[in-house]
């Protein structure tokens, strides 16, 4: 089992600023990818952001250029700076785990992003 506990939501106004983060604990593999999804009201559940170990990312094409996820893999930690936020962005932000085919999910952070 892996836990993943994800922190460093709130509200900001537009233009504003956020980082969040996400600690993993357990059976945590050396090998993962580690990624964040947003799921605002109504909507379906969406990707954000993911990264690799070896730092390989990936972004949503609303994210590009204003949001840059990282990681600490000595602390199994991955980070979400989200720059430039806009009311649009305004979700529930889960952390995800990926390792040989399992999957983990956080608990979700929301972020409230005020016009």
């Amino acid at each position: 089992q892996v836990q993943l506990v994800e922190s460093g939501g709130g509200l900001v106004q537009a233009g504003g600023s956020l980082t969040l983060s996400c600690a993993a604990s357990g059976s945590v593999f050396s090998i993962n990818t580690m990624g964040w999804y947003r799921q605002a009201p109504g909507k379906q559940r969406e990707l954000v952001a993911t990264i690799t170990n070896g730092v390989s990312r990936n972004y949503a094409e609303s994210v590009k250029g204003r949001f840059t996820i990282s990681r600490n893999n000595a602390a199994n930690t991955v980070y979400l700076q989200m720059n430039s936020l806009k009311p649009e962005d305004t979700a529930v932000y889960f952390c995800k785990y990926m390792s040989y085919g399992m999957n983990y999910w956080g608990k979700g952070t929301l972020v409230t992003v005020s016009s």
